[in-house]
């Protein structure tokens, strides 16, 4: 019996892409106007887009113990290995939850096969991981050879992105108030990426003019073996940006494919709208 590979919604694939690659999803959940929805399932990223530019924020929440449970144990019951491919537990408690869970299904059921990854990524960053595991998995492929095949993945995946507005990662804890005062005041435009799932800033950039060409620039000083990798872009409502960037990505490097999604309910309730991310491999595709 093939593995099967659980994921969260913070990797912001698809319900076709779900469908097509066999994966299972499991929803974060998001809080608004005093009523929870389920990322991906109940709530559109537009509507959570839609909402704070009018000044509301939403808040969100993680998977819950018993929705790991009753997951866990399907699957531990049907006798059919389970890998999770977890959201970056520096951005979030799901992955130690499911951790706890892991270990209390595995007590329950001895011979389960079942495995908890911590991706340290997130959106799709998070996805273009679970997407490649994924392949591997309807192959056949057994269990080491997926947990090794997403560590690599995951270990490699540069994640590049800007947001519009700090003030939405200043609500989120991301940066300090006077930093988001500040960028806000003198139209400053970070860049970040992720570290060992942690944001870090790489390089404030005035205006939004340049911020096409430097994040092309800091893909050309990072990645490799583009032709073989596929290329995925997020945007926080912002489909137009998300296009152009994807149009001179394919001008510039012969790469395999490049896929563009909408940044989710949960992590665009933190970035905000008019956020931009570029993911891509740092070492060569596997």
């Amino acid at each position: 019996m093939n593995v099967k590979i659980l994921v969260d919604s913070a990797c912001d694939l698809t319900e076709e892409q779900y469908n097509k690659y066999g994966i299972e999803m499991i929803p974060l959940t998001v809080q608004l106007d005093n009523k929870e929805y389920r990322d991906g399932i109940d709530i559109t990223p537009k509507t959570i887009y839609d909402a704070m530019r009018k000044g509301k924020k939403p808040m969100t929440s993680q998977v819950s113990l018993q929705t790991f449970k009753s997951i866990f144990t399907k699957y531990a019951e049907k006798k059919q290995p389970l890998l999770y491919l977890a959201f970056s537990s520096e951005l979030s408690g799901t992955y130690q939850t499911a951790k706890m869970m892991e270990q209390q299904v595995r007590d329950e059921y001895p011979d389960a096969e079942l495995h908890v990854l911590d991706t340290k990524c997130a959106s799709i960053g998070y996805g273009l991981v679970a997407i490649r595991v994924a392949k591997l998995a309807n192959e056949g492929a057994k269990m080491d050879e997926l947990i090794e095949m997403a560590s690599y993945h995951a270990t490699h995946m540069e994640h590049i992105f800007t947001v519009d507005d700090l003030n939405y990662l200043y609500r989120g804890g991301r940066v300090s108030r006077t930093a988001a005062f500040v960028g806000t005041l003198l139209n400053i435009k970070p860049i970040l990426h992720v570290d060992s799932g942690r944001l870090i800033p790489i390089e404030k950039i005035r205006g939004s003019k340049r911020l096409l060409d430097r994040m092309l620039e800091i893909m050309d000083e990072r990645g490799i073996d583009f032709e073989n990798q596929m290329i995925g872009i997020s945007h926080g409502d912002d489909l137009e940006r998300a296009e152009k960037l994807a149009a001179r990505i394919k001008e510039k490097y012969p790469v395999k494919d490049v896929i563009i999604e909408m940044v989710g309910a949960v992590i665009g309730a933190h970035s905000g709208p008019g956020t931009l991310a570029l993911f891509f491999l740092n070492s060569s595709y596997k």
